[in-house]
């Protein structure tokens, strides 16, 4: 029966038309909601399994087909709905809103403390992407009566779209360096919850919640309590990655930044993977360093790839010939930090600070196919290869691009990982370098920090057996340099296949060859 010609679907009476129209409108905020926050929270679960498991390509692709597949089966699900859409809609909003906006905090917490991390990675991506999945249906039945069909899947899937491209450019751009992954996640939380107050109150007269009502505060307030403390969060989830006091951390475009100390010994690490500690960095960097610069007479204008913390320039400008230093790093977040950082710079003697150094913040891959200036000595120290965008620059065409850029005599030397862990990877290193036309020769060196570490001498000239070393080092000498050219069988050359941009074997073989030491 009707009741002076008004109408009730969902509780919620037609006749009052302007106040429909409002609801009308935040059904369809809901919609574009819906999607970016959904959206936000899958980019949260992929970044952050890129920080802590590495190999972003492969993180990525199985959580986003993990999420769409969910999708799916929620919107499946959506079949067995019988009545009251509003009120589940509005119950599964709160839901995500818990959910998505506590993710980040909660994979970086949990990540320490169990093993089947993966399991529950997983498992969260795909409760997220079900109800998601499920909430597009809802919106859809919802609205019918509202819209003709055709302009309800068009104003749907409208805002839909919409709100995927606002998520995708929001995220790298402003959210993750701005805001940081904890405190993202709890942002579009918020905005969650924000929704289901707003229908909430929308349809209060005709069908009051107050359970689901008092509930929204709830989460609200536990999500301004979270934001607030995001920092916290985090800080203490990456004291129990780290098992250290974390001193600085920030998330940037490019990666994870944490600095910790423990009584005297500083140490960096970028996506969770250790780049050096103030105990023994000396015996990485005048390792990589001082082999080269040693076998080129009188080295003049030098370039470092990668290195952005200033501590294999400390080693170049040692040497009194050297007039200019290139460095090309791709995170102005790390050559800043490492800077303007008193403690940071005094480790590194200032290096980056010093009148004759060009730092340059750039992708290397094409800096170096655009650049045209030849150098005497080059540098490569990039992070290992644990994903495809920095197995790029351990590729044949990068190495042949390298070739353009050595002056007559000049020495090039490639950080080549640890020749005992990852023996093949090290190995490839060296078969790539030649196969881009560089004569090569390998060593390795024990830094307690990491073991034993491997580097690879390449140049376009027969390499001299000794190098000419500075005096005054804490470990390098020539009689140790000598020493490090021998291999032991276990650590003995081994004939493989180069590595190449359209294959990228040298990530997959790396991430072999290490997951068996990962936590």
């Amino acid at each position: 029966m009707h009741d002076d010609g008004a109408a009730l679907k969902d509780g919620v009476a037609l006749r009052d038309a302007p106040r429909q129209r409002g609801l009308v409108g935040l059904l369809l905020a809901s919609v574009f909601a819906v999607a970016t926050c959904g959206l936000i929270y899958e980019l949260l679960a992929g970044t952050i399994a890129s920080y802590l498991l590495g190999d972003s390509v492969t993180q990525f692709s199985t959580i986003i087909g993990t999420y769409l597949f969910a999708m799916g089966v929620g919107s499946w699900c959506s079949r067995y709905v019988r009545g009251g859409e509003m009120a589940l809609f509005i119950r599964i909003e709160l839901l995500i809103a818990l959910l998505g906006g506590f993710s980040a905090a909660g994979l970086f917490a949990l990540f320490p403390q169990v093993e089947q991390f993966r399991v529950i990675l997983y498992l969260l991506v795909f409760a997220i992407g079900g109800l998601v999945g499920l909430e597009i249906p809802l919106l859809m039945r919802i609205l019918r009566d509202r819209f003709a069909f055709a302009e309800t899947v068009s104003n749907v899937l409208t805002f839909d779209y919409v709100g995927s491209l606002v998520a995708s450019i929001l995220f790298p751009l402003l959210l993750v360096p701005h805001l940081g992954l904890v405190r993202t996640g709890m942002m579009f939380g918020l905005i969650n919850a924000a929704i289901a107050v707003g229908l909430l109150l929308a349809i209060r007269r005709e069908r009051p919640m107050p359970g689901e009502l008092a509930t929204a505060f709830a989460v609200i307030a536990a999500l301004l309590a979270g934001f607030v403390l995001a920092d916290r969060i985090q800080r203490w989830s990456e004291v129990g990655v780290y098992g250290e006091p974390v001193i600085y951390a920030t998330s940037t475009p490019y990666q994870r930044i944490v600095l910790t100390r423990h009584n005297d010994d500083l140490r960096l690490y970028l996506n969770g993977n250790l780049q050096f500690s103030s105990r023994d960095e000396y015996r990485y960097h005048e390792a990589l360093v001082q082999p080269a610069m040693g076998r080129v007479a009188d080295p003049v204008n030098v370039l470092i790839l990668g290195g952005g913390d200033g501590l294999a320039a400390r080693e170049v400008f040692r040497y009194p010939s050297v007039r200019k230093v290139t460095l090309v790093d791709l995170d102005p977040a790390m050559t800043r930090l490492f800077t303007l950082t008193g403690p940071l710079a005094e480790l590194n003697r200032h290096s980056l600070s010093d009148p004759r150094m060009h730092v340059v913040n750039a992708d290397a891959f094409r800096w170096v196919r655009e650049t045209d200036e030849r150098y005497d000595v080059v540098i490569v120290d990039f992070p290992d290869p644990v994903d495809f965008s920095v197995g790029k620059l351990y590729t044949e065409s990068f190495y042949r691009m390298l070739r353009n850029h050595l002056a007559p005599g000049a020495m090039a030397v490639v950080q080549s990982t640890s020749p005992l862990v990852a023996r093949r990877s090290f190995w490839t290193i060296a078969a790539t370098l030649e196969a881009a036309g560089f004569e090569t020769r390998s060593y390795h060196v024990y830094v307690p920090s990491f073991g034993e570490w491997g580097y690879t001498l390449a140049a376009l000239r027969p390499i001299p057996p000794a190098a000419n070393l500075l005096t005054g080092n804490r470990f390098l000498s020539a009689d140790t340099e000598e020493h490090l050219f021998d291999f032991p069988p276990d650590m003995a050359r081994r004939q493989e296949t180069p590595n190449r941009l359209d294959n990228q074997l040298l990530v997959r073989l790396f991430a072999e060859e290490w997951a068996p030491y990962e936590n």
